[in-house]
């Protein structure tokens, strides 16, 4: 099916194009198109604005992360336990957002955001480099699994800071630099699409059409986004992390105090 090339549609194409280069780089991709989604097509469900955000996302996800595999030394012992964990309790957190007011999730995960923002605004040296891990070997499997039961949970009832938060534990528990979290968490945030993916389709909440064509752009966004991030390092990603962790939590205050 021809996309119709109307402005609406050329306007989410091109954020798609952008998320998908932030998203790549340091998460939060969903800030740019989600609210684009819900700007340009009002008369459509949330569902299904949803819905069609997460088969757009997951394409240049994946794209990213298998840019970055093979690239990056990924930590797979970490990694893969986490995605696993992720994907299944997503489920859970999506049956639990059917009934719970995003007003009780706000508050809340504005706090951490800016927990985030001040740690590591107060700690240049998080994340340039890789630390040791301040997990035991013999915990990291369990470990794992909890850090990807808490994000795909967190990911499945609300959502927005999932890739920060993803970011910040992947630095914080392991001692990996920015650029390994960032391609950690790329695989662990294409297992929650996944989830999420599972429980909108069968119910028809995607627009596949422009799901898909946001796709090719959100995937040409993802590969210039995982290109500079690999040729800049660390430093780069902790920048662009540092900016989108600031304006999720803007967007999130200004949400809190409208609602």
């Amino acid at each position: 099916m021809a996309l119709p090339l109307d402005p609406v549609w050329l306007m989410l194409l091109v954020a798609a194009a952008f998320a998908g280069f932030v998203d790549a780089v340091a998460g939060g991709g969903g800030l740019i198109q989600v609210p684009a989604l819900f700007a340009t097509l009002p008369r459509e469900a949330p569902a299904t604005l949803l819905g069609t955000n997460k088969v757009a996302s997951i394409f240049g996800t994946l794209n990213a992360a298998r840019r970055y595999a093979r690239e990056v030394t990924m930590p797979w012992a970490v990694v893969l336990p986490t995605a696993v964990s992720a994907f299944l309790f997503s489920f859970g957190g999506a049956a639990v957002a059917a009934w719970l007011p995003k007003e009780v999730m706000r508050p809340l995960v504005l706090v951490l955001l800016l927990a985030v923002a001040v740690y590591t605004l107060l700690k240049p040296d998080f994340g340039r480099a890789a630390r040791a891990s301040r997990v035991p070997p013999h915990r990291l499997f369990w470990v794992a699994v909890a850090v990807g039961a808490l994000l795909g949970f967190y990911d499945g009832i609300f959502g927005p800071g999932a890739g920060s938060f993803m970011i910040f534990a992947f630095v914080r528990l392991y001692g990996m630099d920015f650029l390994h979290a960032s391609a950690s968490a790329k695989i662990v945030n294409a297992a929650t699409n996944a989830g999420a993916i599972l429980l909108f389709a069968p119910q028809g909440h995607v627009l596949w059409a422009l799901a898909l064509g946001m796709a090719a752009c959100n995937i040409a966004g993802a590969q210039l986004g995982s290109k500079l991030a690999i040729r800049h390092g660390s430093g780069f990603v902790r920048v662009v992390f540092l900016t989108m962790t600031l304006l999720l939590i803007a967007k999130i205050g200004w949400d809190t105090l409208a609602a």
